[in-house]
C-alpha cells in the first residue's frame, strides 16, 4: 500500500511540473492560464505545486488550453517509484503530440522539466502532413528505420535509416509515401508537448 502511494505521489509531482513547463513554453502566466480556465490563480498555483489534484474535467480544459492531448498528462503504465523522473520503460511511454493522422508520438523524456524533450515518432506508411507548420523551437531528428520526405524552409529532403536533420524555427512538413513506417527519434528545445 505504501509503495502505491509513493508511485501516485511521484506521478502527481510530475504532472504539476509538466503543467508548469507547458504553461511557460506557451508564454502564459499563472493569471493567463487561470483566466482561460475560469479558475483562480491560487488554484492553478496549487495544481502546479501538487497541493491540489485537478479533476478529469479540469485536465480536459488544461489540455485544450495548452494544446496537448489529455492522454499526454497521464502515464500509460505504473512506474516504479525509484525510476520516476529518471527512467522511462518502453511500455510506460506517454502518448503525446501531434494530432496528425498517421503519426504516433511518445515521450521518451521522463517529464517536460528539462530544456529539451525527446520523442519517439512513428510515421505510418502513406501518411503525410499536408500543411506546413512553424514553431519556435530547435529540433533534431535521427531516422531509426524506414524512409520519409521532409521539407525544411522550402527545401525537400529524402531521409532514411541512419540519417539525421535539424529544424531551427523554420517552416516544415513531412510525408511518408513509402510502404513501411518510418521511425525517428526527435530532440526538441524547448519542450512543446
Amino acid at each position: 500500500m505504501k509503495a502505491a502511494k509513493v508511485i501516485h505521489d511521484t506521478v502527481q509531482t510530475t504532472l504539476g511540473a509538466d503543467l508548469r513547463a507547458l504553461r511557460k513554453t506557451r508564454g502564459l502566466t499563472l493569471a493567463d492560464l487561470a483566466a482561460q480556465l475560469g479558475r483562480s490563480v491560487g488554484w492553478m498555483s496549487q495544481v502546479e505545486r501538487n497541493k491540489s489534484e485537478p479533476a478529469l474535467d479540469d485536465l480536459r480544459q488544461l489540455a485544450k488550453v495548452l494544446d496537448v492531448s489529455v492522454s499526454s498528462l497521464f502515464r500509460s503504465n505504473a512506474t516504479d517509484a525509484s525510476e520516476v523522473g529518471v527512467v522511462v520503460r518502453a511500455g510506460a511511454r506517454r502518448p503525446i503530440g501531434s494530432r496528425e493522422a498517421g503519426l504516433v508520438e511518445e515521450l521518451l523524456s521522463p517529464d517536460l522539466t528539462d530544456d529539451f524533450e525527446m520523442v519517439h515518432s512513428t510515421f505510418e506508411a502513406g501518411a503525410s502532413m499536408d500543411k506546413t507548420v512553424m514553431r519556435p523551437t530547435q529540433e533534431a531528428a535521427y531516422i531509426v528505420s524506414g524512409r520519409m520526405d521532409i521539407w525544411v524552409a522550402g527545401k525537400s529532403f529524402d531521409v532514411s535509416a541512419g540519417d539525421s536533420f535539424r529544424i531551427r524555427g523554420e517552416p516544415y512538413r513531412w510525408s511518408n509515401p513509402h510502404s513501411e513506417p518510418c521511425i525517428a527519434i526527435w530532440v526538441i528545445a524547448p519542450p512543446v508537448y
